[in-house]
């Protein structure tokens, strides 16, 4: 046990290298997706995230959107802890019977206008999941979506731009 211990604290950690992003697109990015948001609501968009029974891989990229990599509070998007506050609904995963009255709720919960988000393969059309007895099926299938954004899971940089295609795609 104690040549374990030894080994482990002299040997270098085991990690991946930081990602080499392009600091400006991703600046640029994120600066319209906050322009496009101001022009449709006058003011920042507020994103509610409500996993319906996924395997928490898509979850792991929306919450990267927070960290200190992309910080999209910098721009003035923000999460929010209570659907009253959101404008936006990212669903995550298949919707499964034990989650459909609830994401139904949240739904009910959000003041118009709202937008709903289905955020990877398992939100699409139940993906991995589909055809279990569990599971409802995609979130089209319980509530009416206005963006598909497909990947398994998918990168924060594609969930900014889905965020921006939503707002392009809006009257208004």
């Amino acid at each position: 046990m104690r040549r374990l211990l030894l080994k482990n604290l002299l040997r270098h950690p085991v990690t991946e290298a930081a990602p080499q992003a392009d600091d400006a697109a991703l600046a640029e990015l994120a600066t319209s997706l906050d322009r496009a948001a101001r022009r449709k609501l006058g003011r920042s968009l507020a994103i509610r995230e409500v996993d319906a029974g996924s395997c928490n891989g898509c979850e792991l990229e929306i919450h990267a959107l927070n960290n200190a990599f992309y910080d999209l509070e910098r721009f003035g998007l923000r999460f929010v802890a209570s659907p009253r506050h959101a404008d936006v609904l990212l669903v995550t995963g298949p919707v499964t019977k034990n989650m459909r009255q609830a994401l139904m709720r949240t739904y009910a919960a959000t003041p118009d206008p709202k937008w709903v988000v289905a955020v990877g393969d398992c939100a699409v059309d139940g993906g991995l999941f589909a055809g279990s007895y569990a599971v409802v099926g995609g979130v089209a299938d319980v509530l009416p979506v206005d963006l598909h954004i497909r990947g398994c899971p998918p990168s924060p940089e594609q969930l900014l731009k889905g965020l921006i295609a939503l707002l392009e795609l809006q009257p208004g």
